[in-house]
This record gives C-alpha cells, sequence and structure tokens, in this order.
C-alpha cells in the first residue's frame, strides 16, 4: 500500500460497542432527575462528548449564567455515573457491533494499532471492557501487548479536554511513538467523533450509521466517508489507500 496507518482510533459506545440509545435513556434520568430540561435531540447531539462537560454546558444554557454551574454539573454528573454504572453492570448486555472484531484483526493482520477512545470515564469503561473481555492483555495504562485484543484504552477523563478536542488522538499517538496525524484513521458515530479526527489532523475522518446517529444526521458534515459498519472498514481503508 502506497500510504501506511499506523493506528485507528474507535469510539466505543455506537462504534465498537452495541448502543440502542441506552446511554441517551441514562442521561435523560440523569436530566430528569437533576432538573435540568433538555430534549432528546439536544441530547442526542452532544453524545461522544465528555459526560461532565455535557452536564456543565446543559446547564449554562439553562441558567444562562456560570453561577452555580460547577456545583449544579457535579451533583447531575454523580447521578449520571450512578445510573450508567448500574445499568453497564446489572442491565446491559454488552457486546461488540457488527464488524467490530473484523475490523481489529484486520488492523492486527496488518501492523496496525488498535486504540479505542470515549467520552465515558474510566469506571464505566473498565466494567465494559472487562464485559467484552477486551481488557485482555492491557497493562496498569491501559496499554496491550503481544495477546491483548486491543492496544490502547483512554477515557476523556485522563485529558485536559475530551472531544471535540484532539487531545485523546494525540495522547494515544504519543504512547506509540506516532509523530504524523496523517498515519492515523478515526472512526466514530456522532458529529464529535468527526470534528475529533478533523482537529486531531487524522487521515480520514469517517463514522459508522448503524450507532447513535443516521446517515442522514452524520452525511450534513465535513467527513471522509460514511460506512455501513465497521464490516465496511477493512475494504474501504484499502481502497482509499491505493489511491494514495
Amino acid at each position: 500500500m502506497s500510504f501506511p496507518i499506523k493506528m485507528v482510533v474507535f469510539d466505543m459506545a455506537g462504534t465498537t460497542v452495541q448502543d440502542h440509545d441506552e446511554v441517551l435513556h441514562c442521561f435523560q434520568a440523569a436530566c430528569t432527575q437533576t432538573g435540568i430540561i433538555a430534549d432528546t435531540a439536544r441530547l442526542n447531539a452532544l453524545m461522544g462528548v465528555s459526560k461532565l462537560e455535557v452536564f456543565h454546558l446543559l446547564w449554562r444554557e439553562q441558567l444562562g449564567t456560570s453561577d452555580g454551574v460547577e456545583a449544579r454539573a457535579h451533583d447531575s454528573f454523580v447521578r449520571f455515573k450512578d445510573i450508567l454504572e448500574n445499568y453497564y453492570r446489572n442491565e446491559a448486555e454488552v457486546v461488540p457491533t457488527e464488524g467490530a472484531l473484523e475490523a481489529f484483526d484486520w488492523c492486527r493482520t496488518n501492523d496496525i494499532r488498535i486504540a479505542l477512545n470515549t467520552g465515558f470515564y474510566r469506571s464505566v469503561t473498565d466494567i465494559i471492557l472487562q464485559k467484552l473481555g477486551w481488557d485482555k492483555g492491557l497493562n496498569a495504562h491501559y496499554i496491550g501487548g503481544n495477546d491483548s485484543i486491543i492496544d490502547f484504552s483512554i477515557t476523556s477523563e485522563e485529558v485536559s479536554q475530551g472531544r471535540p478536542s484532539p487531545h485523546m488522538i494525540h495522547k494515544a499517538m504519543q504512547v506509540f511513538g506516532i509523530t504524523a496525524a496523517q498515519l492515523v484513521v478515526k472512526i466514530g458515530d456522532t458529529p464529535v467523533d468527526l470534528l475529533e479526527g478533523r482537529n486531531a489532523g487524522c487521515f480520514l475522518s469517517l463514522a459508522v450509521v448503524n450507532g447513535t446517529h443516521s446517515r442522514a444526521e452524520l452525511q450534513m458534515l465535513d467527513n471522509d466517508g460514511l460506512l455501513d459498519s465497521l464490516l465496511a472498514l477493512p475494504a474501504f481503508l484499502e481502497s482509499r489507500l491505493r489511491m494514495g
């Protein structure tokens, strides 16, 4: 291939992990229980953003000021964490999305690093990884080895700013000594995933349309490709790499 890729950065919920609006429902419940008024469309537009940042934003929008936002956002976030962790621990059937494991296998075959990033925080991310078995072979810094399924896991709380900031992608690049973002592909299922890839300067910023956002919602946004599922990713990348 004429243009090598060193790493693919995959989003989690909705991209590599099935999400049938469960996270959205957890958001809605936390908002209702803590006094935030926000409709489904507004919340869905914020999927992929750091969850604590979402509550700061929603409270600023509702109050029209920054006064009192910090404490209210903290309370909403704590309630959301309780709801979300209970869901993933006790109710959720956590399974990969269509084509996720095949995409991982393709990356492995082609010596491409597999990084997972997410707007979730670490404790719930660990629950998901453990239920999937994707924590296998990860060290204390969430870096994989020869027998690991993924090569790296990073969450929004482990950088100074979450998506659409490029910090999680840049951190993953640093871990593996990748100095050029043009050697990295980003794929997610939300507008902020696409923007994150752009902000990081990735070779391609892609999205799947079988997650939290439809093709109609995503096609109006700046992107390098919209895929029916991750099952289409290997052929899509091979085609783009042949093009140079």
